[in-house]
């Protein structure tokens, strides 16, 4: 169920981001999209321990159990931004970059 509803949501949002950036494209507004998985940041941290109760080493456990063996950096996500934001990505609409690396929801 759950690898069901999260391949739907992030399909949403790629198809949003498409619909978006053709309805934009005459007037050269550009619209792309992120979609950021897991995340390492002070706020994840708290969310977790308040929230859920997590116990210390919980981020270290977490990230062991991603294909890659950490949580998404949160500098990795504002290059792209950046990048986005730049003229280097001048033509760039419709896009969707994905930070999520366990490739809808599922790894082994």
């Amino acid at each position: 169920p759950f690898l069901a509803a999260y391949s739907v949501s992030k399909g949403a949002l790629a198809t949003l981001t498409k619909n978006a950036a053709y309805g934009l494209l005459a007037d050269r507004i550009r619209v792309n999209g992120l979609n950021i998985g897991w995340m390492a940041t002070p706020g994840e941290d708290a969310i977790m321990r308040l929230r859920h109760g997590a116990e210390d080493g919980w981020l270290d456990k977490a990230a062991g159990g991603q294909p890659f063996g950490r949580l998404i950096d949160p500098r990795e996500v504002a290059k792209a931004v950046a990048y986005l934001a730049s003229g280097e990505s001048g033509l760039m609409t419709g896009a969707n970059i994905d930070f999520d690396q366990t490739i809808l929801g599922a790894h082994d």
